[in-house]
C-alpha cells in the first residue's frame, strides 16, 4: 500500500513542492508513494510548478484508513480533517512542535530551519539519492520563498547552502531573480476576490484553546492593498464570525521595507498589545521587521494567550 505525502490545509510552495520531492525519493528507495494535496495551489505555487514542469499533487481530502507522510505542519488544525484515522508513518517540518499525536512509531525529520525542503534535501543527502534538475528547482523555489529570498529570520546557513547546491542541479543561474519573479507573482491582487487573498496563505492555530486564524500576503510593494484594504479587513471578520474563531490577523508583508501591517478582527485586542507591545490603532498595527509568521507573530502571541 502506498503512503500518501501530503501537507497542510491551503497548502503553500513548501507545502507542495516538498510532497512531490519526498514522493520522489520515498519511491526511489523503495518505498512507494503518491503525492497530494489539501486545498487549490496559490498562484506563487503554480508559477514554480509552471517554471518546472509539473502538475499539481492529486487533490485528497480523506486519509482515513491511510497512511500519511506528512510535510511542513504537526498541527491537527492544519493535517486532513480525519487525520486521527489514519496511520502518520512520517514527519518533516520547521515549526514548532503541535498537537499531532501517533499511535506507531515513526520517521521524523524535524530542524529549526527557514524551509522543509530544506531538510527534505538533507533526507536526500542522507540517502544518497541524485536529484533530478527539475526536483531541485522545486525545492530551490520553495527555500526561497519560505526564507523571503533570504531576507526572514528564518534563514539559516543550512537553507543558504541548500539553495546554493539546488541552483547548480537545477541550472539555475541567477536564484535571487528567480526569487523576485516569484514574489512579483504574489504581488498580483487586482481583481482577486478579498476571500481568496485572505485565504492565500492562512492557517489556523489553537492557542491555549481558543481558535486564530492567520493569514499573510508578501509582496514587494504594500501600495498594491491601498484600494483593497477595507475590503480585507471586512473579510476577515466575516471570517472570524464564520469559523466561531476568537481572532483573525492579517499580515500584509512588504519584503523591501521589511515590515508587516497586521490588520486585526479579535474578541480581545488586547492580547495583541500583551504579544508585541504595540497598542492596535483601528484595527491596525506596523510590525518593524516582522516578517516571520512563525518565528515573529506565533510565539509571542501563543504566550500572550497562555
Amino acid at each position: 500500500m502506498a503512503m500518501y505525502v501530503v501537507g497542510h490545509k491551503i497548502p503553500d510552495s513548501d507545502s507542495i513542492c516538498g510532497a512531490i520531492a519526498i514522493a520522489y525519493l520515498k519511491n526511489k528507495i523503495g518505498e512507494a508513494a503518491i503525492p497530494t494535496r489539501l486545498g487549490e495551489v496559490s498562484p506563487e505555487t503554480q508559477f514554480i510548478l509552471d517554471r518546472f514542469g509539473f502538475e499539481a499533487p492529486e487533490l485528497k481530502m480523506s486519509y482515513a484508513g491511510e497512511e500519511v507522510y506528512i510535510v511542513d505542519h504537526t498541527e491537527k488544525t492544519q493535517a486532513p480533517d480525519d487525520i486521527d484515522q489514519a496511520t502518520v508513518v512520517g514527519v518533516v517540518d520547521h515549526h514548532k512542535l503541535g498537537d499531532l499525536t501517533t499511535s506507531t512509531p515513526l520517521e521524523c525529520w524535524i530542524r529549526p530551519v527557514g524551509c522543509s525542503n530544506t531538510i527534505v534535501k538533507m533526507m536526500y543527502d542522507f540517502y544518497q539519492v541524485e536529484i533530478p534538475k527539475d526536483i531541485a528547482g522545486l525545492m530551490l523555489c520553495a527555500i526561497l520563498s519560505d526564507t523571503v529570498i533570504f531576507k526572514s529570520p528564518t534563514c539559516t546557513t543550512a537553507d543558504i547552502k541548500c539553495v546554493e547546491a539546488l541552483a547548480e542541479i537545477a541550472g539555475v543561474e541567477d536564484y535571487k531573480e528567480l526569487g523576485m519573479d516569484m514574489f512579483k507573482v504574489k504581488s498580483a491582487v487586482e481583481d482577486t476576490p478579498a476571500r481568496d487573498l485572505v485565504m492565500r496563505d492562512f492557517k489556523d492555530f489553537n492557542m491555549n484553546g481558543k481558535l486564530v486564524g492567520i493569514g499573510q500576503l508578501e509582496v514587494i510593494d504594500l501600495s498594491v492593498f491601498d484600494d483593497i484594504k477595507t475590503d480585507l479587513e471586512a473579510d476577515i471578520a466575516k471570517l472570524k464570525e464564520e469559523g466561531g474563531r476568537h481572532s483573525v490577523l492579517l499580515l500584509l508583508t512588504d519584503i523591501m521595507q521589511e515590515g508587516s501591517q497586521m490588520l486585526i478582527a479579535s474578541d480581545d485586542e488586547g492580547i495583541i498589545e500583551t504579544a508585541y507591545g504595540i497598542k492596535p490603532e483601528q484595527s491596525r498595527v506596523w510590525l518593524d521587521g516582522v516578517l516571520s509568521r512563525k518565528k515573529q507573530v506565533v510565539p509571542p502571541l501563543q504566550n500572550a494567550f497562555a
